[in-house]
C-alpha cells in the first residue's frame, strides 16, 4: 500500500511538471545584438525581461512595448541604451542612445559632418556608456609662408595651435600675423613672413672737393690748377634686414678707408686786369678774360630792342655782346674766343664789371653756352 501510495504521488508529481512546462510560450528575444529563445510563463514582456534580470530603462530599445502581452512564437528585441556626452564646436550636451558606432550616432543626431572635420574617437569606434565624442568642425582659411600662398582646412582653435597642426617650424627673428594667441577665424589668412639679418660689404667713392684760393699772380678771372683732385674709396659694412627675402632696413656697423681722397686746389686770380679805357673807346689789341653768358630777344624783361636801339627780335642773329659800359664802351667792336665778331651794343642789370651776356638766336643755344670763361680782344 505504501509502495502504491508512494508511486501515485511520484506519477502525480511528474504529472504535474509536465503540465506546467507544456503550458509556457516559447519566444524569440535578441538581447544587445544575441538571439536567444526562452520558455516563460511572463504574461508581459515587462514581466518577460524582469524573469531574464534584464535591466530595462526608458530609454533602451524594445520591441514590442513592455506592457504588450506575451504570445507562443513572439520575436522581441531589446537593446541597452547608452549615456554619451557629445562636444561640438565647444557645445556640449548628454544624449541617451542605442547607436552601434559613432557614425550611426552623429546621424541619428543629424549632425552633418565634412571630410575635413576631426571626430574623436573615429567614426568606426563602437558605442559605449559613458563616453565622450568630440566634433571639430574644419574652417577655410589662406596660409601665407615666406609670401607663397596656399589655401588650406584647419579644425585649430588658435594661430599657435595651427602651426604645430600644420608643422610649420619659426625662427628666431620670423614674426607672425596674427599674433600666436589669436583664434583662428573663418576665411582668415595667417601670415608667416620670414625675417633674417645679413651682412652686406659695399665699397664706395669718396668725392674730392674744389678748393680755391686767392692768387695775386694771377689777373682777376684766371684760374690755375695747383694740385690734381683724386677720389678716393670706403669700404662700408651693412647689418641688412630681409622679410621675405626683400630688404626691409639698412644699418651701417662699420667703415674703413681704402683710399684717401686728394681735394683739388685751384688758385683764383685777384690781379686787376690792364683795361685802359678811353673817352673815344677802348684802347685796341687789348685782351683780358671775362664770365660770359648768353641771352635771347625773348628773354623774360627783355624788350625786344637793345640799349642802342637795335631790333634783335627782327635780326636774331646779329652779333651782340651786352657789356658794362664803364670797362667796354658801347659800340665797341670785339673779338669773343668760341662766339666770333661782335659789337658791344646792349646792356643788362646784371652785366657789372668783367661780365659780357652774348645774344644768341635761341634758347637752345644759349642753354648749350652756359657760363664760362672766355678771352675777349678789343678790336675797334
Amino acid at each position: 500500500m505504501i509502495i502504491a501510495i508512494a508511486s501515485f504521488l511520484v506519477l502525480l508529481t511528474a504529472l504535474g511538471i509536465h503540465l506546467f512546462e507544456g503550458s509556457k510560450k516559447t519566444v524569440a528575444i535578441t538581447i544587445n545584438g544575441k538571439p536567444e529563445v526562452v520558455k516563460t510563463h511572463a504574461d508581459t514582456i515587462n514581466e518577460l525581461l524582469d524573469e531574464l534580470d534584464v535591466p530595462f530603462h526608458s530609454q533602451d530599445y524594445l520591441y514590442p512595448t513592455a506592457n504588450k502581452k506575451v504570445r507562443n512564437h513572439l520575436k522581441v528585441v531589446w537593446k541597452q541604451a547608452n549615456k554619451v556626452h557629445i562636444v561640438k564646436d565647444n557645445e556640449k550636451k548628454t544624449i541617451w542612445t542605442t547607436a552601434g558606432t559613432v557614425a550611426e550616432l552623429l546621424k541619428e543626431q543629424k549632425i552633418s559632418v565634412k571630410k575635413q572635420d576631426q571626430i574623436a574617437p573615429n567614426p568606426q569606434t563602437a558605442i559605449r556608456n559613458k563616453m565622450n565624442i568630440e566634433v571639430k568642425s574644419a574652417i577655410h582659411l589662406t596660409y601665407v609662408d615666406g609670401g607663397k600662398e596656399q589655401k588650406v582646412w584647419t579644425t585649430s582653435a588658435t594661430v599657435a595651435d595651427f602651426l604645430t597642426q600644420q608643422g610649420i617650424k619659426l625662427n628666431e627673428l620670423d614674426r607672425v600675423e596674427p599674433s600666436l594667441t589669436a583664434p583662428i577665424s573663418k576665411n582668415g589668412v595667417v601670415n608667416v613672413i620670414r625675417v633674417e639679418k645679413v651682412t652686406d660689404v659695399v665699397e664706395e667713392p669718396v668725392q674730392y672737393a674744389v678748393v680755391t684760393k686767392k692768387d695775386e699772380n694771377l689777373e682777376k678771372g684766371q684760374e690755375k690748377v695747383v694740385t690734381l683732385g683724386r677720389h678716393g674709396l670706403v669700404s662700408k659694412q651693412f647689418e641688412v634686414v630681409l622679410e621675405n627675402g626683400k630688404e626691409v632696413s639698412r644699418k651701417l656697423m662699420n667703415e674703413q678707408s681704402i683710399t684717401k681722397k686728394q681735394d683739388k686746389v685751384v688758385a683764383v686770380g685777384t690781379k686787376d686786369l690792364a683795361v685802359q679805357v678811353s673817352r673815344g673807346g677802348t684802347e685796341t689789341g687789348t685782351e683780358y678774360y671775362v664770365t660770359a653768358t648768353a641771352y635771347t630777344a625773348y628773354c623774360n624783361g627783355c624788350s625786344g630792342r637793345t640799349a642802342t636801339g637795335l631790333n634783335i627780335r627782327a635780326n636774331p642773329n646779329m652779333k651782340i655782346i651786352a657789356v658794362d659800359p664803364r670797362v667796354i664802351p658801347l659800340g665797341t667792336k670785339v673779338y669773343v674766343e668760341g662766339y666770333g665778331y661782335a659789337v658791344a651794343a646792349d646792356t643788362g642789370g646784371g652785366i657789372k664789371g668783367y661780365i659780357v651776356d652774348l645774344l644768341m638766336p635761341s634758347k637752345e643755344e644759349a642753354y648749350r653756352w652756359g657760363r664760362k670763361k672766355v678771352k675777349i680782344k678789343i678790336l675797334q
